[in-house]
């Protein structure tokens, strides 16, 4: 990330105003576009979603809990939130 002086890009009033609240010290000012969800653009997010669809799905038709653990690699406890998380 580079820095930029405030005093070279912002009008003296906004200047002034700011250095009431912060005075010689370092400020981040985020990006004004919108954060995009976790995931959404590797497609995590969507890959997730379908793995535990399914995991609900399977658990509706009566395979345990130990079975679903084993066979995609997660706890008990990991199985158990994503069955009853709505």
């Amino acid at each position: 990330m580079k820095y930029k002086n405030a005093a070279e890009i912002l009008p003296a009033s906004l200047l002034k105003e700011l250095q009431t609240y912060i005075n010689g010290d370092i400020l981040y000012v985020p990006k004004a576009d919108s954060k995009m969800e976790w995931g959404s653009l590797s497609g995590s997010r969507l890959y997730y979603q379908q793995r535990n669809r399914e995991i609900r799905e399977r658990w509706n038709t009566g395979v345990s809990i130990d079975m679903l653990a084993n066979q995609y690699g997660l706890t008990g406890s990991t199985i158990k939130k994503i069955i009853y998380r709505q």
